[in-house]
């Protein structure tokens, strides 16, 4: 009898050692498009390795519906395991649901992070709390089409009278050669807070200057003398000078990306995400050039501009909770960082092989222009987001019906912005 138990322990010990680990899956939402689920692919791939029977399923949605599902599903406790975004973004689902993970202890876990600066660790936390792991530096730089530059005869543009004079070819002499009046200096958005204030960030930060709105303390930046210059040309560049599509007022990313995918502008931005897309022949087919923004004054500095971080987050009513910090944490190891800067264009990790890259991908990745952080000044006044809209809001109005003379309008915008912060502020 007691020969029998042993046996039968022995067997049964024997068939749990050989049967499969147990199938589990792990689902990431995010916006990152067809190339964003590739990397998911790739990740989950790697980490299925150490990790039998553990699938990664990533969906991708336009991000104002992924904002919409991940705040209603973290709310309803429906939540996936792990969302990735922006970090404004994660910080607007974490404001409207407080139900993202605190993931400092985690970080904590990590041995292998030197790679991740002040800065970035500093916009992964929003009210005390790491609400991300920083995974993807987001560089943005002004690109220009390389053809067009060649046709005027022009070089890339260092400053904002280049820039100008370049546009004006752009716009005027048929750089397409099609024969049509049909194409634009530049590519931007407008139509809301984040479209029109984005591109305003572009050329404040590209101009070495800082603080498009509002600096840390408080105080209120858009008339200062060089932010009003700014300013006062980025305005004039929708209305006197003609440089974008008539029906830009009313542009988000989907509209602008339109205008520039379908070869109709010569300058706009070009984010690290966009190279190997417009790399393809069915798109810009690799016809433009990056660097970065001109100066608006002979001793402002130009540079590339760290416009965001992207990063993963852990619901607290994630479904596999545990695994799905593993993965998070996974996301920052070399072969996750490897496939991310392959597919998406960026990452966060030093010791990477750039050498599979475009020349036009290669410039993000070997970060070939001077870089400038954005402040993210969300990060530090809670109300910045209302103060933000209502700033949209009055440019809008210029850009609608445009004023004779920009600078009283900057003016007497700066003083209803510092009322209003003053009232936020409370």
């Amino acid at each position: 009898m007691r020969l029998a138990l042993l046996i039968g322990g022995a067997f049964a010990a024997a068939t749990l050692l050989s049967a499969p680990a147990k199938a589990q899956e792990l689902t990431i939402w995010h916006d990152l498009g067809d190339n964003g689920i590739k990397w998911f692919q790739a990740a989950g791939a790697e980490f299925a390795k150490s990790r039998p029977g553990v699938t990664v399923r990533s969906l991708s949605y336009p991000t104002d519906q992924w904002f919409g599902r991940v705040i209603g599903a973290l709310n309803t406790d429906t939540a996936p395991d792990l969302i990735f975004n922006n970090y404004e973004r994660v910080i607007r689902v974490e404001s409207q649901t407080g139900k993202v993970m605190d993931l400092k202890p985690v970080l904590g876990q990590i041995a292998d992070k030197a790679f991740l600066a002040e800065d970035d660790l500093r916009v992964a936390t929003f009210k005390g709390k790491m609400i991300i792991l920083p995974a993807q530096r987001v560089q943005m730089a002004l690109g220009v089409r390389k053809s067009w530059l060649d046709k005027t005869g022009e070089k890339f543009p260092e400053t904002w009278d280049d820039a100008k004079r370049i546009a004006t070819k752009f716009r005027d002499a048929d750089p397409d050669g099609n024969g049509k009046a049909d194409t634009f200096g530049f590519a931007l958005q407008a139509a809301k807070p984040r479209d029109l204030i984005h591109m305003l960030d572009l050329f404040t930060f590209g101009s070495g200057l800082r603080h498009t709105l509002i600096d840390p303390e408080g105080k209120i930046t858009i008339d200062q003398p060089k932010h009003a210059l700014v300013l006062e040309e980025f305005l004039k560049t929708y209305s006197t000078y003609k440089f974008v599509a008539p029906d830009t007022i009313n542009h988000s990313f989907n509209e602008m990306y339109q205008v520039i995918e379908g070869g109709r502008a010569g300058m706009f931005r070009v984010g690290d995400w966009n190279v190997r897309k417009w790399d393809g022949a069915n798109v810009l087919n690799g016809d433009f050039v990056s660097g970065p923004w001109p100066r608006f004054a002979a001793d402002d500095q130009n540079a590339v501009v760290i416009g965001g971080m992207r990063g993963v987050a852990v619901p607290e009513n994630a479904p596999n909770k545990a695994l799905a910090v593993e993965f998070a944490k996974f996301l920052l190891g070399k072969e996750a960082q490897q496939a991310s800067l392959e597919l998406l264009g960026a990452g966060v990790r030093k010791d990477l092989d750039v050498s599979k890259l475009s020349e036009r991908q290669q410039f993000f990745a070997k970060a070939q222009g001077r870089l400038v952080a954005y402040d993210f000044p969300e990060s530090i006044h809670t109300f910045y987001p209302e103060l933000e809209a209502a700033f949209h809001r009055k440019l809008l109005a210029g850009l609608a019906s445009p004023p004779a003379d920009w600078k009283p309008f900057i003016a007497e915008t700066a003083k209803e912005m510092r009322d209003l912060a003053a009232k936020l502020k409370g």
